[in-house]
């Protein structure tokens, strides 16, 4: 490979060539001698520092020079023509270099053979053009695996900046001329550190310029002073420090605490006429009024603003005494009653300069719920400075409770929070509650935990200790909120639940946001209630027996919702108090029809039974509680109990119940046999003499019975066929009531509510019908429908569908 080549391809060759053998050159050097002219660098590096200035350590240099160095000539390797061919042969397509300095073989006396031949050289000399010089490789991380050819040059480098002796020109130190001076270092250094909290860099003051140095209050400063005593001395008035004379001592440290001169006087000095930058104190505005939620909690608005930013806030509530209307329960002296610390919020992301914020938190817990109350807000910054708003004076909104039993409960129990001398007070008053709750309280949950509170209360009303009183005032919340609530069993009892809430709201002017809770709880209630009504209602109305049926639509029913909702926001209130009773006469109107087909004479029978075993229970669990708070037990009360539970037993083991193999009879059966577990261990605990343990289990199996009796209610109702699509809701009225709509007006001529206009556009129109024929193609698809309905609603189909 190393000739072959005509004198046109070698003078394309040469350049690259020359250039591929220099660098083989020098790969080869820098493998073989990279320790040796390590060694030198690292040498030059020890001089320019001042070391290795000794016979000895010349001595042992040059004989580490001597080893290196044969070592390299041993493993130099001189590279040759061939290799930097070879290289760039590499580099090329095909390797044409090597196909050019090949010769032929066979075939030379062939002519056609030649030909092929020339043919192929030429494709090789095109190729050939394209060769370019190779770059060295002069990697010898393989070779020297510590680096220590970097190290030996960084030194150098070293050496040459801070060497007093291979120093290049232009790098001096600030001190004295020659290297005297950098060894000795800068005659003065000081520092400018400012306060944490404002976030503002340290200074280095040899890089300020004399003049004006603007620095935070409390900035603290740190001076060394070099040379000899008094070369030096400080000069300042910004630390407020009385004369001392250790102005010239090597480190001082002090403070900045206001605007004066700060200055170095000796050689080399500088002055500063330095600003004291105040430390301002936060601000905080409070934007707009606290406003009451819906579920009892308030919210509060704030703009807070510093200059460096705020570390936290507070809110301290305190009762304004002086705005309390004293009477009732709040007529004797209040026991302590310590103020209440709320944190505010602060901002997780981004600065707290300038930020807005919301207090949010619920107090319906607290004595001073719905109190007067004063609210002192707070902000402290980082240098423990506290900003302040003007003081807010308002009644603390709390929950408020809608239904009167439960806003008196909520009541009495403010009253013993506010002093345990109100205990006997708030005894009487619940006794009298509880005297005949029949008509009073909604619920037998309710009765119950009123009338052992009130056990627990009775021997302690006198001397009430502070635990207790918590403890007893934390169960009257529980029983206020299950009045409110309700623990209710059915769909009718929800909404006329959520009808009395939402008309006492009314009447008592609640605020829109709560207002616009109970009417959310009422749609939902009257939701539930109307889909309760479609599942049950029977065929009366078309066999034509019955009561005369009265009609009014889910729209109709929408509509009146949408204009009481209307008049509220208008803050109308008395018309919609009017509206919202002629909605509660026309739900009143409204009931559930129950009959004949799906249940049959046995099932009709067990329900009788199932509601007498509820009636003989609740009559016993009165007996066991009067006993309960007269001291004694009946001996008769545990037989009654197991007679009852023999009986529940003997109608579970029967056939009579209704909907067996359903989904509502299966659920009806479970509540049977909870309600029978609890009836054996209200046995059980009548037998023990446990009283307070019978009262319960004896709740426990009364509301089981209930739901029992509510689920059969439900699997007789889903035997009958469902009313067909787009069938109004219908309500059955008293006798008088016939031709007039649920609110008593004569309906118009084309049957309608009220008069003949049309409720609905027509565009309302177009979307009910396609809503009704969507719910038909639904219902017809549900193979759990019987057939008749399903054959019955695909009629429909066939009929307004195309």
């Amino acid at each position: 490979m190393a000739t072959g080549f005509s004198p046109q391809i070698w003078r394309r060759l040469r350049r690259p060539y020359r250039l591929t053998l220099a660098g083989l050159w020098g790969e080869s050097l820098a493998r073989a001698f990279w320790p040796l002219w390590s060694l030198v660098l690292a040498a030059l590096a020890a001089g320019g520092f001042g070391l290795g200035q000794t016979a000895g350590a010349w001595a042992l240099g040059l004989m580490l020079a001597a080893v290196v160095t044969v070592r390299g000539w041993r493993a130099f390797r001189a590279p040759t023509r061939a290799e930097a061919l070879a290289r760039i042969d590499a580099g090329l397509k095909g390797h044409p270099l090597q196909a050019l300095a090949d010769r032929q073989g066979l075939g030379l006396q062939d002519p056609q053979s030649r030909a092929l031949w020339q043919g192929h050289l030429a494709r090789m000399a095109l190729a050939a053009r394209a060769a370019r010089a190779v770059p060295p490789d002069l990697r010898l991380s393989a070779a020297d695996p510590m680096a220590l050819r970097l190290a030996a040059t960084t030194a150098l480098i070293m050496a040459l900046i801070f060497g007093p002796h291979l120093r290049l020109p232009g790098t001096g130190g600030t001190g004295a001329p020659g290297g005297a001076a950098l060894a000795a270092g800068p005659s003065w250094e000081g520092w400018a550190s400012p306060p944490p909290h404002t976030g503002l860099p340290r200074l280095y003051l040899n890089d300020q310029p004399e003049g004006a140095l603007r620095l935070p209050q409390g900035t603290a400063v740190l001076l060394r002073l070099y040379g000899a005593p008094g070369d030096l001395t400080l000069l300042e008035s910004v630390s407020g420090r009385p004369d001392t004379d250790d102005a010239g001592a090597g480190e001082q440290g002090f403070s900045i605490v206001q605007a004066g001169l700060l200055a170095i006087e000796g050689p080399g000095g500088r002055s500063w006429q330095v600003e004291a930058l105040p430390d301002a104190p936060p601000k905080l505005t409070l934007t707009g009024t606290a406003l009451r939620q819906a579920d009892g909690g308030f919210s509060q608005r704030f703009q807070a603003r510093d200059d460096h930013g705020v570390t936290g806030g507070a809110v301290t509530i305190t009762l304004d005494l002086a705005a309390v209307d004293r009477r009732f329960g709040l007529s004797v002296p209040p026991e302590s009653l310590a103020p209440i610390t709320l944190d505010l919020p602060m901002p997780i992301r981004g600065g707290r300069k300038d930020f807005a914020g919301e207090l949010t938190d619920d107090l319906s817990t607290s004595v001073l719920a719905n109190l007067p109350v004063t609210m002192a807000f707070s902000l402290t910054d980082g240098a423990g400075q506290t900003g302040r708003a003007a003081p807010l004076s308002l009644v603390l909104p709390g929950r408020r409770f809608f239904e009167p039993l439960a806003a008196a409960i909520a009541e009495l129990r403010r009253d013993l929070l506010w002093s345990r001398a109100n205990a006997p007070r708030v005894l009487q008053v619940l006794q009298a509650i509880t005297h005949r709750p029949e008509a009073l309280i909604r619920g037998q949950r309710a009765t119950l935990r009123l009338r052992v509170l009130i056990r627990a209360l009775q021997p302690k009303a006198h001397a009430l200790d502070a635990a207790d009183r918590d403890r007893f005032a934390a169960e009257m919340w529980d029983i206020a909120l299950l009045v409110e609530e309700g623990d209710l069993a059915s769909a009718l009892e929800r909404l006329q639940r959520a009808q009395d809430r939402l008309d006492e709201a009314i009447r008592r002017g609640a605020s829109p946001s709560e207002t616009a809770a109970l009417m959310d709880e009422m749609r939902r209630a009257l939701d539930n209630y109307l889909g309760e009504l479609a599942r049950k209602q029977d065929q009366q109305g078309e066999s034509g027996g019955g009561s005369p049926q009265m009609s009014m639509s889910a729209d109709q029913l929408q509509q009146m919702f949408d204009k009481l909702q209307e008049l509220m926001d208008q803050g109308r209130t008395e018309e919609a108090a009017e509206l919202m009773e002629q909605l509660r006469r026309f739900m009143e109107n409204m009931q559930v029809t129950q009959g004949g087909q799906g249940g049959g004479q046995g099932a009709g029978q067990a329900m009788r039974d199932l509601q007498d075993t509820l009636r003989d229970q609740q009559d016993l669990s009165d007996e066991a509680f009067r006993e309960l708070q007269d001291g004694a037990e009946g001996e008769a009360l545990p037989e009654r109990q197991g007679d009852l539970a023999d009986r529940l037993e003997r109608l579970e083991r029967g056939d009579a119940l209704p909907g067996a193999g359903g989904e509502k009879g299966e659920a009806g059966r479970q509540a049977l046999e909870r309600s029978g577990r609890a009836m054996r261990q209200a046995e059980n605990a009548l037998r023990q003499g446990d009283l307070p343990g019978a009262v319960e289990g004896q709740a426990e199996a009364m509301e089981a019975l209930r739901e029992g009796l509510r689920n059969f209610g439900e699997a007789m109702a889903e035997g009958q066929p469902a009313a067909p699509p787009g069938q109004t809701q219908s309500a059955e009225g008293p006798p008088d009531a016939m031709g007039l709509d649920p609110l008593g007006r004569a309906p118009g001529n084309a049957a309608r509510i009220g008069s003949d206009e049309n409720m609905l556009p027509d565009k309302d129109l177009q979307r009910r019908a396609g809503d009704l024929l969507d719910e038909i193609r639904k219902r017809a698809g549900e193979q759990g429908r019987p057939e008749a309905e399903r054959n019955y609603l695909g009629r429909l189909l066939d009929l307004f569908a195309n």
